[in-house]
């Protein structure tokens, strides 16, 4: 693997990293933009979505301006909306303006989960592919568990009404350092292929690495993959060649948001609050949930190469079956009367749970998705599936308290247990594999005309 292959790699991830931390920081501002905007519940409950509002939309168009500008200006556009948005949001004057940075932010977060992983995955030889790309799960976990860590860092240096702002402003550091460093990155040479600068290719994957057979034949093996007579067939994604592709897209990133995984980030203290668990020790287990994520995100990069795509997520729903039927098991028969011995059963499902997540769906979602696109319409087909992730996002943590309210905890966590059994059933019968397959191979194996 080469060194230059490995700095790209990163670098491009670090919109991962801005993504878990901007998607997170806002927990640790909620109090202080009560009081300084003068904010009710329901208006609380805007200010905390618009982020994932701009999401959606980030998702949804981030794909064009990577087709049309190249994958490294697309992620110079990203950098340079983390860093616009972080200092808007810090500097914010009235809660109108807060509304419209925070909104940014979304759109370069959900940008962020199109664009990386795309670009990832078109520098990266088949036998890398897998542990590359997930470098950026691996980022977002981890900007997650910065965001709690500068939170509580901040609010003990005790720096009066103005802490929110520089909670919210830190995020604009690395949004320089990210800014600087992709600047001087190279292209994707399957964009640069589909442009017809070939010898700015060549160069490229001189200096990225090929899967075998060296540059000349990997040249004309993606040129072959959007030459005219596939293109004079038209690009449209929704065309029937592209079914199997966008289905699969489609069913994983549901899949990823029906395990419930966005409810249990967004509201771990409040689920061990109902397991009449003490507000300290509850937000201490949120922070055990976050760092079960990272370790297992980890141990994911380490084998998604050798054992596979599928592997993973058999496992991973497994995983997801017996954690979330634990929980549901420990709220239906404790109810609001939790001891010791019910408390564990509580914390070991939601690790267990969040152990399988980021093993099996969290590990290999972005991979997956960026792998069974032809080159065409890989820009717009990262897009659908990110965005159909960010919608149900929205959804599942939208009516996550009101599922708890009306359904109770238990049948709740039920509910998602039934659908990872589903999950389970489709991974076997319906899921390929695509590990080490180069993705100009890739339409061959799905059957894409």
């Amino acid at each position: 693997m080469s060194s230059t292959l490995i700095a790209s790699a990163l670098i491009a991830a670090l919109g991962g990293l801005l993504f878990g931390y901007d998607t997170v920081v806002i927990s640790g501002t909620n109090d202080a933009l009560v009081r300084v905007f003068d904010l009710s519940s329901k208006t609380l409950g805007i200010t905390v979505a618009i982020a994932l509002i701009g999401t959606v939309f980030g998702s949804i168009f981030a794909g064009r301006p990577a087709d049309v500008w190249g994958r490294k200006k697309a992620l110079v556009l990203v950098a340079i909306l983390y860093l616009v948005t972080s200092l808007g949001t810090a500097l914010a004057w009235d809660w109108y303006s807060f509304l419209f940075f925070r909104f940014w932010g979304g759109v370069a977060v959900g940008a962020a989960s199109v664009v990386s992983p795309l670009y990832i995955a078109e520098i990266s030889p088949a036998r890398f592919r897998g542990r590359l790309v997930a470098v950026q799960q691996f980022n977002i976990c981890l900007g997650i568990l910065l965001a709690q860590l500068i939170n509580y860092g901040i609010a003990r240096l005790s720096l009066g009404e103005n802490e929110w702002r520089w909670m919210l402003g830190v995020l604009a550091i690395p949004s320089f350092a990210f800014l600087v460093l992709v600047l001087p990155t190279l292209e994707s040479p399957r964009w640069l292929i589909g442009r017809g600068r070939d010898d700015e290719a060549r160069a490229a994957l001189l200096r990225l690495g090929v899967d075998g057979g060296g540059v000349d034949q990997e040249v004309a093996e993606i040129r072959s993959s959007i030459d005219p007579e596939h293109l004079k067939k038209g690009n449209s994604l929704f065309r029937p060649a592209y079914r199997i592709p966008v289905m699969l897209a489609i069913a994983i990133a549901m899949f990823n948001q029906l395990s419930g995984i966005n409810a249990v980030l967004y509201y771990a203290p409040k689920i061990f609050g109902m397991a009449n668990v003490a507000k300290d020790a509850a937000l201490l287990n949120a922070v055990a949930v976050g760092t079960t994520n990272l370790v297992f995100t980890m141990l994911a990069m380490l084998v998604i190469d050798h054992f596979g795509r599928r592997a993973l997520m058999l496992a991973g729903s497994i995983g997801y079956i017996l954690g979330l039927g634990i929980t549901a098991l420990a709220f239906y028969t404790y109810g609001g009367n939790f001891t010791g011995p019910g408390i564990a059963l509580v914390l070991g499902g939601l690790l267990l749970f969040i152990a399988a997540h980021a093993f099996g769906q969290g590990a290999v979602i972005w991979v997956f998705i960026s792998e069974i696109f032809p080159n065409r319409v890989r820009a717009d087909g990262q897009a659908l599936g990110s965005t159909t992730h960010w919608v149900m996002a929205a959804i599942i943590a939208g009516i996550f308290p009101y599922e708890l309210e009306i359904l109770g905890p238990g049948t709740t966590f039920a509910i998602y247990m039934v659908m990872m059994f589903i999950q389970l059933l489709w991974v076997l019968f319906i899921m390929p594999e695509t590990k080490g397959v180069p993705l100009e191979e890739m339409e061959k194996k799905l059957g894409i005309g």
